[in-house]
């Protein structure tokens, strides 16, 4: 059973989520410290000075009694809140995230979309006798020994339309 574990452990799939799963953990907190210490700050002075991580309503008041100056006394006091403010920075931390996600999956798929052209011209065309496979050059089947018609070349069509 560990010589299992191990071969499971030691697959590609198994290294590749690992490395993503830290690699989102560090994401995620640079992503909350953008929210926290960029963005929230500049948002708390344009709706008039209010800093979101003290945005909260009492529901039920702790001791000391309230008003409580910041969550954190709210929450020292033993006070049961609704943390508005820890949310809002949530929601912002998951549309940054969010949107980042979605830059990166678009990248790699077009990346992983190949690039379309003009289809390359056919190589083989179809026996009208015996429905073989031959190579377009071909005037006679090598499978039944048909003559094949004379097809018009691209050339000579647009010779003939002019």
């Amino acid at each position: 059973m560990l010589e299992e574990y191990k071969k499971f452990a030691i697959r590609g799939n198994v290294i590749d989520m690992a490395v993503g799963i830290i690699i989102g953990a560090a994401f995620g907190t640079v992503v909350q410290s953008l929210v926290k210490d960029v963005l929230t700050p500049p948002l708390g002075l344009l709706t008039g000075g209010t800093d979101f991580t003290n945005l909260f309503v009492v529901l039920k008041e702790g001791t000391p009694e309230a008003p409580y100056a910041t969550l954190q006394a709210a929450q020292d006091a033993g006070a049961v809140t609704i943390n508005l403010g820890t949310f809002v920075n949530a929601v912002f931390s998951f549309l940054i995230v969010s949107f980042a996600v979605f830059l990166l999956v678009r990248y790699i798929n077009q990346v992983r979309e190949p690039e379309e052209g003009p289809a390359p011209p056919p190589t083989i065309k179809k026996c009208p006798y015996c429905v073989a496979d031959i190579p377009i050059k071909a005037s006679r089947c090598p499978h039944c020994t048909s003559e094949l018609p004379e097809e018009p070349t691209p050339e000579a069509e647009s010779a003939t339309a002019g």
